[in-house]
């Protein structure tokens, strides 16, 4: 009844993953900037923990699905021969800094407008604009003679873009989540975190795999990101006839859908963030989604494009990059909180321990 071409096939799993995606992100609100922001605010450590034990199930998990189905992932974009470390470090700081303007990174705005915060779509847009000019419009002309800086590039040379170890990778996580969690059996209650790593590992098995079998179009052999999946998104709504659909676009619709979804059964979520007025939400929106477009594209990668996806495959560009993005995330975030303008949304505490008010 149903005659699909392979590529058709992969964008539908792309869109129900997406969709798994979306719904559990909304359930738990996971977010990479918001552990960070609940940290310095409250000392809340849930959502860190979650991220971490997703960052360790996603290397784990890829692992084994790389070695069962013979997945090259050195072919990736994490992988590039003539990376340029200093681009991918100020790509990272870019990002980390207005992920925390924004108040959250791309993924989580894809959350939260599918939740219903419509000024989610500000910084969405911007993402898009910002991430599309810097790939292939003016910014990537301003930029070339320092993404292409040939000293800049023979020093990066001198340390090859590697996979690190797995076992001393997954060792020093698992320490960060022992000291985040406090308590192993915490470990357990982190569904979210869990299944969200099992995801990345199962959109490198739906383009690895299936996508081998693609004679109709070339799939390339990826996971999930979303800073140049939204600009190629945007292309797509607008010039139709030189871009279609493809599995990072259905990924990202997808989340949306899912959080749309979801939203209707955990509703509590749905009003948005009572942030402080101190705040013009939109001006803050747009500076962080630019700063979010053109970070995200030098560093190849946003907080799930690099933390979870590219620290997945062990490239040592994906590590310098998410640290890079959580080092200025933080620097940030201490900046805005020290003038009132680090926004509190809602409170994340273990089940075990009563929220403390006193703040």
């Amino acid at each position: 009844m149903f005659d699909l071409e392979i590529y058709e096939i992969i964008n539908i799993l792309g869109l129900g993953l997406g969709m798994l995606f979306g719904i559990v992100a909304q359930k738990n609100q996971f977010c990479f900037s918001g552990s960070i922001k609940d940290y310095i605010l409250l000392k809340s450590t849930r959502r860190g923990a979650s991220v971490v034990f997703a960052m360790i199930v996603a290397i784990i998990s890829t692992k084994i699905v790389g070695s069962y189905f013979d997945l090259d992932f050195t072919k990736t974009v994490y992988y590039k021969q003539d990376v340029n470390y200093f681009v991918v470090i100020f790509g990272g700081l870019l990002f980390g800094t207005g992920m925390m303007i924004a108040d959250g990174c791309s993924n989580r705005h894809l959350i939260k407008f599918g939740q219903g915060d419509s000024k989610s779509l500000i910084t969405l847009i911007f993402i898009g604009i910002f991430g599309f000019a810097t790939a292939k419009g003016l910014i990537q002309g301003f930029l070339t003679p320092f993404t292409q800086n040939k000293t800049l590039l023979e020093l990066s040379s001198m340390i090859e873009n590697s996979t690190m170890n797995i076992y001393l990778v997954v060792g020093i996580l698992f320490v960060i989540l022992l000291v985040l969690a406090k308590k192993v059996k915490r470990i357990f209650t982190l569904i979210d975190g869990f299944l969200i790593g099992l995801i990345i590992a199962a959109a490198w098995t739906i383009t690895g795999v299936l996508g081998q079998d693609s004679m109709e179009r070339l799939i390339d052999l990826s996971g999930i990101s979303f800073v140049y999946p939204t600009s190629k998104s945007l292309e797509l709504f607008m010039f139709y006839q030189v871009n279609y659909f493809t599995f990072p676009i259905a990924l990202l619709c997808g989340v949306m859908l899912g959080s749309f979804f979801m939203s209707f059964f955990n509703k509590k979520y749905s009003f948005g963030c009572t942030a402080t007025q101190k705040v013009n939400r939109v001006t803050y929106n747009m500076i962080g989604g630019a700063l979010m477009g053109v970070g995200g594209i030098l560093s190849i990668g946003c907080t799930i494009g690099q933390g979870l996806t590219g620290m997945s495959t062990l490239a040592f560009a994906s590590f310098l990059a998410i640290a890079s993005i959580f080092i200025s995330g933080v620097i940030t975030a201490k900046i805005l909180n020290k003038s009132g303008k680090l926004p509190m949304c809602f409170i994340f505490e273990w089940n075990d321990t009563p929220p403390d008010y006193n703040i």
